[in-house]
């Protein structure tokens, strides 16, 4: 049941090419950058990332788009204040994008996670977004279904966790990584803080039942 790992590399070794990757965050806050940096190190190519971006300047998912390690990117805003990486990659043709409205993300993550089929919403009827997809009207407004989204492998970050796999969060830096935890098949968290014993389990946001490993790493500075 112990589900702690001795370092960054133990942790995503298990990462294949063509691997779906969720990788937790919104703009800088809950990103588990020391993940990410050892996918890089790791090899894995040939990436899905589904992310609430595409990226920021030089750090994170941008570093493993100017590694060209990633076919396509699922999010919201490819485009973050300094990021050049995306951009390059789907000029050149080297990288696809799925444009996914946030609420939409969020949403789409958490049908998977509780094992929904979909859901209808009306965000993005009548628009571009729209093709290709069921809709249908629904007490008079336009609705468009969408399909859950899963993924192989979930990368985190919490600000604590103990042998088990129980995860705490600080502030917004919870975002989007507990419903990635449900999610992915393998959920894998880099933690500030990691306990040698059980989380208060008033403090629990994710359950150990939806985490497989774990890995302190300290915040980038």
């Amino acid at each position: 049941m112990d589900k702690r790992l001795p370092d960054l590399a133990a942790a995503v070794a298990p990462i294949h090419d063509g691997a779906v990757v969720m990788i937790g965050g919104f703009g800088s806050s809950g990103i588990p950058f020391g993940l990410i940096d050892a996918l890089l190190d790791q090899g894995a190519t040939d990436l899905t990332v589904i992310s609430n971006n595409a990226g920021e300047k030089e750090i994170g998912i941008a570093r493993l788009l100017k590694a060209n390690r990633v076919a396509k990117v699922i999010c919201s805003y490819p485009r973050s204040p300094g990021s050049i990486w995306f951009e390059r990659r789907y000029e050149a043709g080297e990288v696809a994008l799925e444009v996914v409205p946030q609420g939409t993300l969020a949403e789409r993550i958490r049908a998977a996670g509780a094992g929904l089929g979909g859901f209808f919403t009306p965000t993005g009827y009548g628009t571009l977004l729209a093709e290709g997809k069921e809709t249908r009207k629904i007490d008079g407004r336009g609705q468009v279904f969408e399909t859950p989204l899963h993924a192989d492998f979930a990368l985190l970050r919490a600000e604590r966790g103990d042998p088990w796999g129980n995860l705490s969060f600080h502030g917004t830096a919870r975002n989007f990584n507990p419903a990635m935890a449900m999610a992915g098949k393998h959920a894998i968290a880099e933690v500030r803080a990691l306990s040698g014993t059980p989380l208060d389990p008033e403090t629990v946001v994710t359950p150990g039942i939806f985490v497989q490993a774990l890995v302190q790493h300290e915040v980038r500075p």
